[in-house]
């Protein structure tokens, strides 16, 4: 695991180049070729784009692991459950934000390792913003080439005023509920795997998801938040999310900061 770190430097690079590719579509004035899939998710020349050169980038890296990207052919479970390492990638998360042209978009990459992801990488081109976190080695943020730690703020579930994070698009009436139960929360709405940013960096405190998510959704922003001191965890277990299950679609969850007098 401690050589995770040095497919850093190539990941982050890979992740530009991806942003690039969907700014480039995202700043045109041409169709951005939106169809819809068996799911009736969207899907734009910007997700195909960002995937090619993500796959190739990763098949070019030094240590090869299976892919699994939300846009390529998903292997069975039968071939799936005897890797040890594989990547899960979403070359573009938010495919909604990035329709509506709100910058709310992200490319996430993540390496899982018996389960549990190990290393994530989130870029999100609209900011020119670069998160990355290996376990054990802390999270960060590139900005404007420049490199920082992160950290997620500290509180009591019992605060006033704590910002929760919700999203744009998929706000259910249990998540409503499960709001409710704080003291004068300010909601905060915010699309992709933003909502784990904002709460690695500090900004926001927890993020509620009762509501459907998929793996490549949620691996690499959750290492960054749990490198930063917080957690992602089963909302009706307690347990912390793991990868590469047989079926890919995510339980329900909640991601805190840093929690106090638990």
């Amino acid at each position: 695991m401690s050589n995770y770190i040095n497919l850093i430097p190539e990941l982050l690079e890979i992740t530009r180049k991806a942003g690039e590719a969907i700014l480039e579509i995202y700043h045109s004035d041409a169709d951005f070729g939106v169809e819809a899939k068996s799911d009736d998710s969207p899907l734009t020349r910007a997700d195909r784009a960002a995937n090619e050169v993500i796959c190739r980038g990763l098949e070019a890296l030094p240590i090869q692991f299976p892919i699994i990207s939300e846009e390529n052919k998903l292997l069975p479970y039968d071939v799936r459950r005897n890797w040890k390492q594989c990547w899960l990638v979403d070359p573009l998360d938010g495919t909604k934000e990035f329709i509506k042209k709100n910058g709310d978009f992200t490319v996430n990459i993540a390496l899982v390792e018996n389960g549990e992801v190990v290393l994530g990488v989130v870029g999100i081109p609209a900011q020119d913003e670069l998160y990355w976190a290996v376990k054990g080695k802390g999270a960060f943020l590139i900005k404007n080439r420049e490199e920082q730690s992160i950290t997620a703020a500290k509180f009591s579930q019992m605060d006033a005023a704590l910002n929760i994070v919700a999203s744009r698009s998929h706000l259910t009436p249990d998540t409503e509920a499960f709001i409710a139960k704080y003291n004068s929360p300010n909601i905060v709405s915010r699309g992709s795997a933003l909502k784990f940013l904002l709460l690695a960096k500090g900004e926001a405190h927890v993020y509620p998801r009762i509501a459907p998510t998929m793996e490549w959704d949620t691996a690499a922003a959750q290492i960054v938040l749990e490198e930063a001191g917080g957690k992602v965890l089963v909302y009706e277990t307690g347990e912390p999310l793991r990868y590469n299950r047989e079926n890919l679609l995510n339980p329900s969850f909640v991601g805190y900061g840093q929690v106090i007098g638990e």
